[in-house]
């Protein structure tokens, strides 16, 4: 990974990409934080998918606890038949024109919630919308998300799936008969709105599509500030080749777990911490923010 030190001459240690609860983690906001406390990081991101709806909970439980929260999120686009996730950085998270686009998406998501317990029941298996938010054991808030993961936790829970990676392979990964898509924004227009929002675009975990050219394509067409070359399910020679990639585009290369928090006795998809950035990545991203998200 990137090492820098701090003013104090510790390593700086930031985890880029946590989920939380708004959207489809398994932890309060506060909670993440006082996790990264716990690993001794420097800080982390809320990026959870589509919403900000965490990161006002999370910058207050960072001042208690001195650790750096970076106000984030992860918007949904699709390109070339495929679901692309943009991230986005030192976003203003109270921008209204963010904040009715951002719902425009959590409503396109709800649609495909439908679609997949349609497809679902015509495969026999009975299941409905109203069992996977019961599972949340709370109300859903309107400014939280619901996604595949609530759904293949109730998969699970039925029995129907041994954890969440299996309910994917078997049911709600792309490809798969409960797999639904609907028509979403480009990678390039989620990158607009991060820049419009005041923040740095970065295209996330680039080795999840399977499809380097269309990546590189992407890069090419939305020239995002950075992209995610440390991710939990990136393999070394992912992280070279990405690596390579980001200089040869002047890109940040960036880190983060992605952690979702732990289902079944299960961490998805990696522990807090696990793959990080260090001071220097997330200084030129908040510089990149300051200066139009390039």
């Amino acid at each position: 990974m990137m090492q820098s030190k701090g003013e104090t001459g510790r390593q700086e240690r930031y985890d880029l990409h946590t989920h939380t609860r708004a959207s489809d983690g398994m932890n309060a906001p506060a909670d993440n934080v006082r996790l990264a406390r716990e690993q001794g990081l420097t800080g982390l991101a809320i990026t959870d998918h589509d919403t900000v709806a965490g990161v006002m909970e999370a910058m207050a439980e960072g001042e208690r606890q001195s650790i750096l929260v970076i106000p984030g999120v992860e918007i949904s686009t699709r390109a070339s038949g495929k679901d692309i996730h943009v991230l986005g950085y030192f976003i203003q998270t109270d921008d209204p024109v963010l904040l009715q686009r951002l719902a425009s998406l959590r409503e396109t998501r709800e649609a495909r919630n439908v679609q997949i317990i349609d497809k679902l029941n015509g495969l026999g298996i009975s299941i409905t919308l109203d069992e996977v938010k019961a599972g949340l054991g709370r109300p859903l808030r309107p400014d939280e998300s619901l996604g595949r993961p609530h759904i293949a936790d109730a998969l699970v829970r039925k029995g129907l799936a041994a954890d969440m990676r299996d309910a994917f392979d078997r049911y709600l990964g792309e490809g798969k008969p409960g797999y639904a898509s609907l028509p979403r924004i480009s990678p390039e227009e989620a990158m607009g709105w991060i820049r419009e929002a005041g923040g740095a675009p970065v295209l996330a975990h680039p080795g999840l599509y399977g499809d380097d050219e269309l990546v590189e394509t992407i890069v090419a067409k939305g020239r995002p500030a950075g992209i995610e070359v440390y991710h939990s399910d990136h393999g070394p020679e992912d992280e070279e080749r990405y690596l390579v990639l980001a200089r040869r585009y002047g890109l940040i290369a960036t880190g983060g777990s992605d952690y979702h928090g732990v289902r079944q006795g299960v961490v998805f998809h990696g522990d807090l911490g696990s793959r990080y950035a260090d001071g220097e990545c997330v200084r030129q991203l908040q510089n990149a923010a300051e200066h139009g998200g390039r």
